[in-house]
């Protein structure tokens, strides 16, 4: 393993291992692109390379062997999802009164902290920052230098503000990486108090290659939805979980019909009850909303003339007929629906009945 390993985004990559070169990583960095390109894995990457015990050099800088102990342990919180599981179950098995006071961390190394969102909001708590603040002073003991990789930009307020305290006195040895989506969601002030590295995404034809090459098991059909699908993002697309988008569309379909077409309540309702409370739930909705966004993207396309570039391009058809029915005003109105159901999930909103008035609202 290397920085050989991670695709794309050469340049920004070696930026990032000439500050560690200079002795200069920031002590705050923010690491902003798609879901799926590889923020996690660079941030992992670099936690490594900084305190790697045999320091190799590749191409001049600095580089990590992925064998010593603390490239080894650091490592072994690559498989986020793994060890987000493992902390989760953990707390399971806690007494009911220590639950509410448990937040989910994971830490591999004793000098390297991962901040998940906290479920089942999925945001970052006050309990987390809280957590960093009471370790991040102290002097590494293994490491070089400790890193805090904060894997979300949702934070509840409480959580962001008391973040600032920690950015506006760092300690030297430290650091703290924020990964983002969109930095929008982070507080201007945090914004301003940190480095700025934006990783950007793929070409299509180098994704299709890339997957050609990874996933001979797909059709070439199912590579080219795939590689649009996945907006240039290398770890999106090689993870991408085709059978599970697919059913997630057909759910957003269905809205989509209920809103364009005579409505079915029949359909909409059986549909809507199962989507219901938990994590596993918040999940499904999740991916059923981020299929109707990227129907209403097409459908906005389409309008534009640009059908050409939209990624749901197995529909097509049937997106075209969808576009001819409907109108800016109708697609801007479902996108904010989105977002109040969204919002309705953070605050905990029986989502059966938050997509039924969602569903229900579009039909004009």
């Amino acid at each position: 393993m290397g920085f050989s390993d991670f695709l794309g985004n050469a340049t920004t990559v070696r930026h990032l291992r000439e500050a560690i070169a200079a002795g200069r990583l920031p002590h705050a960095l923010i690491l902003s692109g798609p879901r799926g390109a590889g923020k996690y894995t660079l941030a992992v990457m670099l936690a490594q390379a900084a305190n790697c015990l045999e320091q190799p050099l590749t191409d001049g800088l600095p580089d990590f062997c992925g064998t010593c102990s603390n490239c080894t342990r650091i490592g072994q919180s690559a498989d986020l999802n793994a060890r987000v599981d493992e902390a989760i179950a953990a707390r399971e098995d806690l007494r009911e009164t220590d639950k509410k006071e448990t937040r989910i961390l994971v830490q591999t190394h004793p000098d390297v902290l991962v901040i998940p969102p906290d479920p089942p909001q999925l945001l970052i708590k006050l309990g987390q920052v809280r957590t960093v603040i009471r370790e991040i002073y102290r002097i590494p003991s293994q490491a070089r230098r400790s890193v805090y990789i904060f894997t979300s930009a949702s934070f509840m307020k409480e959580a962001a503000n008391s973040l600032l305290k920690i950015l506006e006195e760092p300690p030297p040895y430290a650091s703290i990486f924020l990964l983002a989506e969109n930095i929008g969601d982070l507080l201007p002030t945090i914004r301003s108090r940190a480095g700025i590295f934006r990783l950007g995404a793929l070409p299509l034809e180098e994704i299709e290659a890339l997957l050609a090459a990874r996933r001979p098991d797909w059709r070439p059909q199912q590579r080219a939805l795939v590689s649009r699908l996945a907006q240039g993002a290398v770890g999106q697309a090689l993870g991408f979980d085709l059978e599970g988008y697919l059913t997630s569309r057909a759910d957003a379909l269905l809205l989509l019909r209920h809103g364009l077409k005579d409505p079915d309540f029949s359909a909409l309702f059986k549909t809507t009850e199962t989507y219901r409370a938990g994590a596993e739930g918040q999940e499904k909705t999740q991916g059923m909303l981020r299929a109707l966004r990227s129907l209403l993207e097409d459908l906005l396309l389409i309008q534009s003339g640009a059908a050409g570039i939209i990624r749901n391009i197995d529909i097509a058809p049937q997106l075209t007929e969808f576009a001819q029915q409907t109108s800016f005003a109708w697609i801007e109105f479902a996108e904010r629906g989105i977002a109040q159901v969204e919002s309705g999930m953070r605050r905990n909103l029986l989502r059966s009945l938050s997509l039924d008035s969602f569903a229900t609202s579009l039909h004009r």
